[in-house]
């Protein structure tokens, strides 16, 4: 009796045990695609880019890779960036729009209809097989809407927050040229956090400065006088001593015959020049530009670290000067220097700066297929047009179709040519291209500040009413007032109310 029972027992745990062990034990040799892609990570990468666009990563098997351009298509794009947390996809991007990656090409011919959970789940030629290089690796721009309850986001940044760049401008030493626009020359300051912070100079090459301008709109840099900053930096790093004795008498800028009052207006003149007392803060001690990138943030940098102020020993803050392109240079010599290519134009943009690439060609103008179209070559583009580097790539005819020929197909710039026509390419043939993939420009252009100087009056609100720009007025102004002189020495009243019919 004792026999049967403990018999039952038994049966009963064997059948318990292989109740837990059997569900598990297929659970580890099939995975589901849910469990595969929990394995994933996604990264968006690139520059310059938002927070919401770039070249797509994934890590697979301990290692960062990327996806080939092959077959893409929007469905997988929604894919992504669900992957990244957000909802859906806006677009995406082929040939390396955002720089290249490097590592392995995971996917290749990838395939989705959109709605597949994983992109693991679309059809492609597998893991790790691929015949592409990184000249192809695709991007995606995704919906800037986060996907509910997305806490534990698999975006992950090329770098940490505190080491990005984004902002850059030029701040200008000389008060007179800060009335001047654009700002051509001047230190070169890095947004951070709420303020803004220097470069060091000890070792800038003018592949640095070629970025730098180009990122500001100017299509060349030129050499700085950096012995103009030196004498500035020590007239404003000096405190004046007594009250205006000889041996107080600092090297004035520019240079004066010494008197007993030169303290005072060397003071002055490094307040009008310089920015005031203030201690640099070196956010950057190292740079090392290619000068074919259109972004600092593309430049291998070297951030300071710990006591930031002092790793600029021996040096000082970095500055620039650019060559402005012939529409925005105020020296009618300068238009003469650098003059803009006749068989390159942009047509359909609604800004300056931007718009569908057209070449002439056998004096007919025509347009150019996207095929490799990238941020290299459309800088080339830019600077040969009289504006900076590009701001953006664009392809599939994203500033309308054009018509005629089409010229040229793949053409491929290193960044460094003067012309788009000294890069590679080749002749398109009716197979090749259609209208439907025009390349097009946005060109980074020169900061302007026209919002200062353009406004409506006269109005009942503050959204309507006659245009005015304040530099015409004062043009008036001062016509006005040396007409009214003339004809006061000239004719008398009567005279003036004649000039005022004839300027009414």
């Amino acid at each position: 009796m004792k026999s049967s029972t403990w018999c039952q027992k038994w049966d009963l745990v064997a059948v318990l045990l292989l109740g837990v062990w059997l569900p598990s034990s297929l659970g580890q040799t099939t995975p589901s695609p849910q469990q595969q892609s929990d394995k994933l990570k996604f990264r968006l990468a690139g520059y310059p880019r938002k927070h919401n666009e770039g070249r797509v990563e994934i890590f697979y098997k301990g290692e960062w890779g990327s996806i080939c351009d092959d077959d893409f298509s929007l469905a997988n794009a929604h894919v992504l960036c669900r992957h990244l947390g957000f909802v859906s996809a806006t677009g995406w991007t082929h040939s390396a729009k955002y720089g290249k990656g490097t590592g392995k090409i995971w996917l290749d011919n990838v395939q989705c209809t959109g709605s597949e959970k994983s992109i693991d789940m679309c059809k492609s030629r597998g893991w790790g097989n691929s015949d592409c290089t990184h000249d192809e690796d695709a991007g995606v721009i995704c919906k800037d809407e986060r996907l509910p309850g997305f806490l534990d986001s698999n975006v992950i940044e090329m770098q940490v927050e505190e080491d990005r760049v984004e902002a850059v401008r030029l701040r200008s030493v000389v008060a007179i040229a800060k009335k001047r626009m654009p700002i051509t020359e001047g230190i070169v300051e890095v947004k951070y956090k709420d303020g803004w912070a220097q470069i060091c100079d000890l070792g800038w090459t003018p592949k640095n400065s070629r970025v730098i301008c180009g990122l500001m709109g100017f299509p060349h840099e030129r050499k700085v006088n950096k012995n103009f900053y030196k004498r500035i930096k020590r007239a404003t790093s000096a405190k004046p001593k007594g009250n205006g004795s000889a041996g107080s008498r600092q090297k004035p800028i520019p240079k004066p015959k010494p008197t007993s009052k030169s303290p005072q207006r060397d003071s002055g003149a490094g307040k009008r020049l310089f920015a005031g007392r203030q201690k640099n803060f070196y956010r950057i001690h190292s740079v090392a530009c290619l000068g074919t990138e259109v972004h600092l943030a593309a430049c291998p940098l070297e951030f300071s670290k710990g006591n930031a102020s002092a790793t600029c020993e021996g040096g000082m803050p970095a500055v620039v000067s650019c060559v402005p392109g012939p529409q925005y240079s105020q020296a009618s010599s300068q238009k003469k220097k650098l003059k803009v290519t006749s068989t390159i134009r942009l047509k359909g943009g609604a800004k300056n700066g931007e718009g569908r690439v057209e070449v002439l060609k056998n004096n007919e103008w025509g347009t150019v297929c996207d095929d490799r179209w990238n941020l290299q070559t459309a800088s080339v583009v830019c600077r040969e047009l009289g504006f900076g580097s590009a701001k953006e790539a664009m392809t599939g005819a994203r500033m309308g179709q054009g018509m005629g020929p089409i010229h040229m197909n793949e053409v491929l710039c290193t960044g460094l040519e003067r012309s788009m026509w000294n890069c590679r390419y080749k002749n398109v043939t009716s197979e090749d291209c259609q209208h439907m993939e025009d390349a097009a420009v946005r060109c980074n252009v020169p900061y302007m500040a026209y919002e200062n100087t353009i406004r409506i009056t006269g109005g009942r609100t503050r959204y309507e009413g006659r245009g005015g720009d304040d530099h015409r007025r004062e043009r008036d102004a001062e016509l006005g007032a040396d007409l009214r002189r003339d004809l006061e020495h000239k004719g008398g009243h009567g005279g003036l109310q004649a000039a005022g019919a004839g300027l009414r």
